[in-house]
């Protein structure tokens, strides 16, 4: 079953990708991102409220537990991994096709997972090790058809920022797998975006306000709300899915990726993306990749 909620939460992820390309497109990263996170923290403070005030949730899957500072605590080095993880992120979608950013994101299981490996003690069968020499196998094909669009791989900044982004979001996605072993998903989810609001909030006043006349201008696009909405859905579904007994996050990890689909797709029929033929041929790896990894859970 934690297989299938992975599976959806890869797609909302596709969408969010795709959404916050079209919100990046000729604006600035800081506060589309800052509004992004305002966006998610108003979706979730209604929640603590009636929590608190009222008894409408006692009892649901949407209530939220009062936790110790401990927790609190926690979950605030959580949200400082994410926005550092989001921030070069954002950048490099910014500045690089979706055909290429998505399938280089496929790395961050590779690391997600050797990490599962020394942290958690996960291990893999043939099955799930084929998934990730083949995914490992697109990422060096894509970087040489990268190099018909210029884009070096070695030399590219923007590359460089993608790279810290996805091991900052490997070790995320284990810190989730060690707090999802003792919190709900709520607790995690709720909290994670209002901290993550009170970061950006300062990173947005101190560091992109005051210069805010010498760099891009922000422009507000609909798309906005839209990043926000998929991406709430989409994390929501993964920390349920890693509240399952037996979920895997190298696995889990590595099935998000497939979100791969939806952003090529995009980046061909929205954006006008080049060298599309041998792109299609690293994104069929990864997918193969996708389904050893499934068929290894079976």
């Amino acid at each position: 079953m934690w297989l299938t909620y992975a599976f959806i939460s890869a797609f909302a992820l596709g969408c969010y990708e795709t959404g916050k390309k079209h919100a990046l497109k000729d604006n600035a990263v800081i506060p589309v991102l800052f509004l992004n996170s305002l966006v998610s923290a108003l979706l979730f403070i209604p929640f603590i409220i009636l929590s608190r005030a009222t008894g409408l949730l006692d009892g649901t899957m949407l209530y939220v537990p009062q936790v110790s500072p401990e927790t609190h605590a926690g979950i605030f080095l959580k949200s400082i991994i994410v926005s550092c993880s989001w921030i070069s992120g954002y950048f490099s979608v910014k500045h690089l096709p979706l055909t290429i950013t998505g399938p280089v994101k496929a790395m961050q299981p590779m690391i997600t997972l050797v990490g599962a490996m020394l942290v958690f003690g996960e291990r893999l069968n043939l099955y799930q090790w084929t998934g990730v020499m083949l995914s490992l196998l697109s990422f060096f094909l894509l970087s040489t058809s990268g190099k018909k669009e210029g884009i070096r791989f070695s030399h590219n900044k923007w590359i460089v920022y993608a790279l810290i982004s996805i091991i900052l979001g490997a070790v995320s996605g284990l810190y989730d797998k060690h707090l999802m072993a003792s919190l709900d998903v709520m607790t995690v989810q709720v909290w994670f975006n209002v901290y993550q609001l009170l970061i950006m909030t300062f990173v947005f006043l101190l560091l992109w306000y005051p210069r805010r006349r010498q760099t891009t201008p922000c422009r507000w696009r609909w798309s906005i709300v839209l990043v926000s909405l998929s991406l709430a859905f989409g994390d929501w579904i993964y920390f349920y899915t890693l509240s399952f007994p037996g979920a895997m996050i190298s696995i889990v990890s590595m099935i998000r990726r497939s979100n791969v689909l939806v952003t090529f797709t995009a980046g061909a029929v929205f954006f006008h993306e080049k060298n599309l033929k041998n792109k299609a041929v690293d994104l069929f790896l990864v997918l193969l990749g996708m389904i050893f990894l499934y068929l290894g859970t079976k």
